[in-house]
């Protein structure tokens, strides 16, 4: 289905200056055959020097800015393609003043043109879309492509975390981290009748999880550069 474009959206995009770092990447230049690159200074966009950690597909933000609010010694950066959602993401972190979350607008497979090697802590997938056809197992945000693009930007010993409501997404995922050099551990096959602590619950998790359904969740660690 197709999103309705929100109302004002240019304007409400405007007003979120202060946390919006821009897009991972100039379309209509690509277009053009012209490759944008532009690394990230996070010193100076944080104004410090401390740990960095990722979300790639951050919806409307609640996970983000309450891990932010959390963890106010920890620099975030919240990833979403969709316009129409990331205003509301962006809109929250002001509404609830955390200034050591920014966003970024635009594809996770942009993310090493804008992080240097290195530079990043952890990155959390939470119920990316799962594209359930085999023909579209290349868009899987745990999918070789991806993970040879978080292993760049990773610290060594660096993380993913990841939770979905997909078992066969899941099954896929641990498949492809093993495979791809990260070691698992803490995997939950139903994260809410387990005994982790400290979980945020996203927007998706509560539909889900009011559904009956349970939710997944591993955490990988980078080993090999």
């Amino acid at each position: 289905m197709r999103m309705r474009h929100k109302k004002y959206l240019e304007q409400r995009l405007e007003a979120c200056d202060s946390v919006n770092l821009g897009w991972l990447a100039d379309y209509a230049a690509e277009k053009r055959g012209e490759f944008q690159k532009r690394t990230l200074d996070v010193k100076e966009i944080f104004g410090n020097e401390n740990p960095v950690h990722l979300e790639v597909g951050c919806g409307k933000g609640a996970f983000a800015v309450e891990i932010a609010k959390r963890n106010p010694e920890i620099n975030y950066i919240a990833v979403e393609m969709a316009r129409n959602v990331i205003v509301s993401a962006m809109e929250l972190t002001i509404k609830e003043n955390v200034p050591n979350l920014k966003f970024l607008m635009g594809k996770a497979e942009y993310l090493e043109k804008f992080f240097p090697e290195n530079s990043v802590e952890r990155i959390y997938l939470n119920f990316s879309c799962p594209y359930p056809k085999e023909s579209y197992k290349k868009h899987r945000l745990t999918h070789k492509v991806f993970l040879d693009i978080y292993k760049k930007i990773l610290i060594p010993g660096g993380e993913i975390h990841q939770k979905t409501d997909n078992r066969k997404f899941f099954e896929f995922s641990i498949e492809s981290l093993s495979e791809n050099g990260f070691i698992l551990r803490n995997i939950s096959l139903d994260l809410h009748n387990s005994d982790f602590e400290g979980n945020i619950v996203t927007e998706y998790e509560k539909r889900f999880s009011d559904m009956g359904m349970p939710i997944y969740r591993l955490e990988a660690v980078n080993l090999l550069k």
